[in-house]
């Protein structure tokens, strides 16, 4: 299904530096949230950063106000430390702890989880009956994560998109499940047509 008509009177707007416009409209968040999610990303790395330096890397990812922790951490006191961390920063209300007790991955690795990250977003949004914009994906180590507000039909059907991919090991659904009756209630009404007098 295609938005682009009922898309093309959205004027961007900017926000950040950022330009946004129809990818608001199609987000299945308002636009407070989203948001409120940039902040909640940017307050807990810079926490993370200030209370473990450099010796850990963890990627913050947040949607809908829960927020998804990957990456490498050196202990399993650093990875109960970040978790702590994070949980004290205003409006979180869920974390998802993905983080490993591993060495910081390489450039060659990160590169590949970015490539494959690239691979995922293009196959949703090659996939017709997926609104791609419904989904954050994230890679870390051969594994993607699939973050959004989404029915279980679309959620079982991006899985069998994701692990279809190449470069994909492992999915791991880290989603928000809504009704059938929720979807059609988040989705842009059309514009009726209009009769010159």
């Amino acid at each position: 299904m295609s938005l682009g008509g009922a898309l093309s009177a959205c004027a961007p707007v900017i926000i950040g530096g950022v330009v946004v416009g129809s990818i608001m409209a199609t987000d299945r968040r308002t636009a407070g949230i989203q948001i409120e999610d940039e902040s909640i990303e940017l307050r807990a790395a810079n926490g993370i950063r200030e209370h473990l330096g450099e010796r850990v890397h963890v990627n913050v990812t947040s949607y809908n106000r829960q927020v998804l922790l990957t990456g490498e951490v050196p202990s399993a006191q650093d990875k109960q430390l970040v978790e702590i961390v994070v949980s004290r920063v205003e409006n979180v209300r869920a974390i998802v702890n993905e983080t490993s007790v591993l060495g910081n991955a390489t450039l060659t690795q990160r590169t590949s989880d970015t490539l494959v990250t690239g691979r995922v977003k293009a196959r949703l949004i090659d996939a017709k009956d997926l609104f791609a914009n419904s989904f954050k994906v994230v890679t870390e180590r051969g594994t993607t994560y699939l973050m959004g507000r989404v029915t279980l039909r679309e959620a079982d059907r991006a899985t069998e998109v994701v692990r279809s991919t190449g470069g994909v090991q492992k999915v791991v659904r880290v989603l928000e499940l809504i009704s059938e009756e929720e979807l059609q209630n988040l989705l842009p009404k059309p514009v009726p047509a209009t009769t010159p007098l």
